[in-house]
């Protein structure tokens, strides 16, 4: 999960600080209860704040949307990166990867994810993210299989096919064929390739079992 694009509207000036907290307000209410239905009045209604003052966020709802989305995906990729860098063992980092990742999508409503799927600009961030985030998958597969903990794979094959799902997963594909929330999406993906990916006598922690 990478976002390399600005994350958020530049909050300069007098009154900057209270800009950034009603930001955040409504990163928190996006990712809470989705956009789609949301008129700019009824963000204003629910933040306690004039639409002027989130115009002075950025010019449409659409442009207020995506620096949302974009931030949140910052952010999610600040504590899953640092929840990996804590991580030692190749298996033990791939599983600590996903399962931040997991994490990060866990408290995420079904109706954002939904709303993020049909606003293109929005979508176009997610598969971004998503995108980098099996390219990180195939970077942690690499070192597994380099260390002699994980099988001996073909690695680029591997590595497309866990793209594919983690591109369904965004596209919302897999909610519809599955009912699984992204969330326990990542985490089916991840105990498919700690199992998949061990070799034979030892444990999905990369350690032989005592």
């Amino acid at each position: 999960m990478i976002e390399t694009s600005a994350a958020a509207p530049r909050l300069t000036g007098r009154g900057a600080a209270r800009r950034s907290e009603l930001f955040e307000e409504l990163v928190a209410l996006l990712v809470g209860e989705g956009f789609a239905r949301l008129t700019l009045d009824d963000l204003a209604a629910k933040l306690h704040c004039s639409k002027r003052t989130l115009y002075g966020l950025a010019g449409s709802k659409e442009q207020l949307v995506r620096a949302a989305v974009v931030h949140f995906f910052r952010r999610a990729t600040g504590r899953v990166e640092a929840v990996l860098a804590a991580a030692t063992g190749p298996a033990e980092r791939l599983a600590a990867y996903l399962r931040a990742v997991a994490a990060e999508l866990a408290p995420v409503s079904p109706q954002f994810f939904d709303d993020v799927a049909a606003f293109e600009p929005a979508a176009e961030v997610y598969e971004r993210n998503t995108r980098a985030a099996a390219g990180r998958v195939q970077q942690l597969i690499e070192e597994g299989v380099t260390a002699g903990v994980f099988r001996d794979v073909h690695v680029a094959f591997a590595a497309d096919v866990i793209a594919s799902v983690m591109v369904r997963i965004q596209q919302r594909q897999v909610a519809a064929a599955t009912g699984l929330a992204d969330a326990a999406a990542y985490e089916q993906l991840a105990e498919l390739l700690l199992h998949g990916l061990q070799k034979a006598g030892l444990s999905p922690g990369g350690l032989k079992p005592a």
